[in-house]
């Protein structure tokens, strides 16, 4: 059962880009991901976030949870990143 907005949807907050830019729909974030070199959509951070977009599309369910499924994707560095410079 998919709601009358579908992909249509927005984020409850735009997610913010590089360079000032944002995905502010459901769509936006799945064209995002399309566009990614195909190695980085088989990582599973993008896997999961894909599937998140899909629950939330099919299911009417909340936005908030592709929008976390997307920052943890697109963020999966920053914690790698802030280990290695505290030493661990």
């Amino acid at each position: 059962m998919t709601s009358r907005r579908g992909w249509k949807r927005p984020f409850d907050e735009p997610i913010p880009l590089p360079r000032g830019r944002q995905l502010v729909t459901l769509k936006d974030a799945a064209n995002y991901i399309q566009k990614l070199p195909k190695a980085e959509q088989d990582l599973e951070e993008w896997q999961a976030a894909v599937e998140a977009l899909l629950l939330v599309v099919e299911l009417s369910g909340p936005t908030m949870m592709a929008r976390i499924g997307m920052l943890r994707a697109h963020n999966r560095h920053a914690g790698a990143q802030s280990a290695r410079r505290a030493g661990v």
